[in-house]
């Protein structure tokens, strides 16, 4: 298990290095929020679902669709806006990327909106009778929408088959969390709805997914959701670019407390780790380099899959 999430943990990191190196060289068309640090959470998590279970991620990284089975080529080419991306070229500079056939179902166009969104898809599993499990990733930021509450509401009594994921990074855009919630933790919000709240070292790729496991065994056997915080933390800006004057702890590069991809490295043999570091970097600079060349989507696709 362990040189399988060093694998995810480490082609997350390798194509998130390389995205923001691009985007500090050459620019970028839009608003890329970064996930490094927080990689260990998004790999172990999303290893505990089957290939048909739901997924809505979270704005930060691209690890969730990455480790769900998705192709680096497919999401670098949504981030550009290119032909090749899932969606065409319509998110462009966005996290917006789309699998139904891996369960990737993508996110709403609002911060919060994927609690409903799961929410719904959790109520279409049951009522289909399949045992679907849907997990749904989140900062402690939407935590305080109430969208949250909602759906916690409706999923609690209804025994919706959910993992809610808080990647608790301590900082919603430019605060922090002591100043906009007024418990320490989120997990503690799970008792008010009578569901379990887990609290889970977020660096650690092995803690998060037994953590994930265990939700997920108990939302297929019919007994409801469950809410996970990792605590993590946000080694860059909200995106790429922010100035962050308003954090005192900033981070120098990712020299930080606890790496995700350090603690799996004292659990593998290093030359297999090496292998598979000098693999992850190779698969992301060939999918860069493909999707560089391909055309802008064109936009007759902006109605695509578009229903009034």
């Amino acid at each position: 298990m362990e040189l399988d999430l060093y694998r995810e943990v480490s082609r997350i990191r390798a194509l998130e290095l390389l995205l923001n190196r691009h985007i500090e060289e050459h620019g970028f068309g839009g608003f890329w929020h970064p996930g490094l640090g927080q990689e260990a959470i998004q790999a172990g998590a999303v290893s505990a679902l089957r290939r048909d279970d739901y997924l809505f991620y979270a704005h930060r990284g691209l690890g969730y669709a990455l480790a769900k089975g998705m192709s680096p080529v497919t999401l670098l080419a949504d981030l550009f806006g290119r032909s090749g991306g899932s969606v065409g070229g319509k998110g462009g500079g966005t996290v917006h990327f789309v699998d139904p056939e891996l369960g990737v179902l993508g996110q709403g166009g609002t911060v919060g909106s994927s609690f409903v969104l799961g929410a719904g898809a959790g109520i279409s599993a049951q009522m289909l009778g399949t045992d679907q499990v849907v997990a749904i990733f989140f900062g402690d930021g939407a935590a305080a929408r109430g969208t949250w509450h909602e759906a916690a509401l409706t999923a609690s009594v209804w025994k919706l088959p959910l993992v809610w994921i808080c990647e608790n990074n301590g900082w919603a855009i430019s605060v922090p969390i002591a100043e906009q919630s007024p418990t320490e933790n989120i997990a503690d919000r799970a008792d008010a709805y009578g569901v379990p709240g887990v609290i889970v070292d977020g660096q650690d790729a092995v803690a998060v997914r037994e953590a994930t496991e265990e939700a997920v065994a108990r939302a297929r056997a019919g007994e409801g959701p469950t809410l996970i915080e990792a605590k993590t933390l946000r080694i860059r800006g909200h995106f790429e670019g922010d100035k962050q004057a308003y954090r005192e702890d900033l981070v120098d590069g990712l020299d930080v407390p606890r790496d995700p991809l350090e603690i799996l490295r004292e659990r593998v043999p290093a030359e297999q780790a090496d292998r598979l570091d000098a693999e992850a970097k190779a698969e992301a600079e060939a999918a860069l380099e493909q999707v560089l060349a391909m055309p802008p989507g064109d936009e007759s696709v902006v109605t695509d899959g578009v229903w009034a």
